[in-house]
């Protein structure tokens, strides 16, 4: 965790309301950080909808292979978060903690260990002693509340200079319902199917399998459209649970994910995703901009994504964005090298509203400090038409400074 707030971190934060069913709290066990809360437990009153997505790497955590083998229940009771260290890359030391940590939280709880969800962050390779954190469950499940939202946030914080919190309403049934969700990440951020790591929670009343649907789809414009450095890591992890505590008030469970009573929730969750996902690119390591890149005009809209992310995740173009550079020949490298079909002389590249290219050559119209003005601003649009086909996609970045490579040099020490 860093001692200097990133320049792009919101300037508040937001107003995170009690989720009916569900309790958290937190504890410092000293696993890797000193001085400061480490681990995160959320428990729910009665067992709650759950819905996941996890990394694609095929070298994932301890945690993340627990989880999955749980997912399939469908229903869950706790929640156990550490920061400070990965579990991953530890090999039956590593399912030794997940299974120490999943039996003292059930006992804690008075559940079952296949309905306890587990996820580890940090330094990877390094051994879990899970002991550190299975002694204070049985305290923190007595001491949780719900009024807990941004403190969560921050115990799972690892490189991140900020809690990332958001939340959203929506209406089922005519019911109000409420979607609280924190993340945390800042490094190693190229999701694959889903993120660092996120928790959302509802009260809403919805099916499992509803909840899986709108997650697995909610999450490829928001969470897998972002990029830090290009690196996807071991342990993403982003679960949705829903508590049911608004059936009380009259809401009817929702089983499917296309019922029409679910069209502004989803809306709700959708835009919450994508704030979540937001803030991790605005935390980058070391970040002073943002930059959105829009694709259009591709074959289709996968293959804009791809070219999209081949410019997001240029460090030739990340590095002209740290150095206010419009170097628009860095954004015609990244789109020949992506493998998408494009045709040089029909490109057309813009940096905010200012086309800085055109017909395959710089614009006739081109002006230095026009463009200067755009790069020396912290949100920084790129849009570029690649003048084959109708597929569209916009994915996030940041810029690469001298301080991310400070960061990561020595991230182990």
């Amino acid at each position: 965790m860093s001692s200097s707030i990133s320049p792009l971190a919101p300037k508040t934060y937001a107003d995170m309301p009690v989720i009916r069913g569900v309790r958290m709290a937190t504890a410092a066990a000293g696993i890797k950080y000193k001085n400061r809360t480490d681990v995160l437990l959320m428990a729910f009153d009665t067992p709650a909808a759950v819905a996941g997505v996890f990394t694609k790497s095929k070298c994932p955590s301890a945690p993340v292979d627990f989880c999955r083998q749980n997912l399939g229940h469908g229903v869950a009771r706790g929640v156990v978060v550490n920061s400070g260290n990965a579990n991953a890359f530890t090999g039956i030391k590593g399912k030794a903690a997940t299974d120490l940590t999943a039996k003292s939280a059930a006992k804690a709880l008075g559940c079952g260990e296949n309905e306890i969800y587990l996820a580890s962050t940090g330094v990877i390779g390094e051994p879990l002693d899970a002991t550190k954190f299975a002694g204070v469950l049985d305290q923190m499940a007595a001491d949780a509340k719900g009024d807990f939202w941004l403190e969560a946030a921050k115990a799972i914080m690892t490189t991140d200079t900020y809690p990332k919190v958001a939340t959203r309403s929506a209406t089922i049934d005519g019911i109000t319902v409420t979607i609280n969700g924190i993340a945390k990440g800042a490094g190693m951020i190229a999701p694959d199917m889903a993120t660092m790591l996120s928790f959302v929670v509802t009260d809403a009343a919805i099916s499992s399998s509803a909840l899986q649907a709108l997650l697995s789809a909610g999450v490829e414009p928001s969470f897998n459209s972002i990029t830090v450095d290009s690196d996807t890591s071991t342990s993403d992890t982003l679960l949705l649970f829903a508590t049911g505590a608004a059936a009380a008030d009259g809401q009817a469970v929702v089983e499917q994910a296309d019922d029409a009573r679910l069209a502004g929730f989803n809306a709700a969750l959708n835009d919450l995703l994508k704030d979540l996902a937001l803030q991790v690119v605005r935390d980058g390591e070391g970040a002073r901009k943002m930059v959105e890149v829009t694709v259009k005009g591709a074959e289709s809209d996968l293959a804009a994504k791809k070219i999209a992310l081949s410019i997001a995740n240029s460090p030739l173009v990340k590095t002209a964005v740290a150095g206010e550079d419009a170097n628009w020949g860095r954004i015609v490298m990244a789109v020949g090298k992506s493998g998408e079909m494009a045709d040089r002389d029909r490109l057309a590249i813009w940096f905010g509203d200012i086309r800085v290219a055109v017909n395959g050559e710089r614009d006739p119209d081109y002006s230095e400090a026009a463009t200067t003005a755009v790069m020396e601003k912290e949100d920084i649009p790129v849009t570029v038409d690649i003048g084959l086909g109708s597929g569209t996609a916009t994915v996030w970045t940041c810029d690469l400074t001298k301080e991310y490579v400070a960061i990561n040099g020595d991230y182990r020490s």
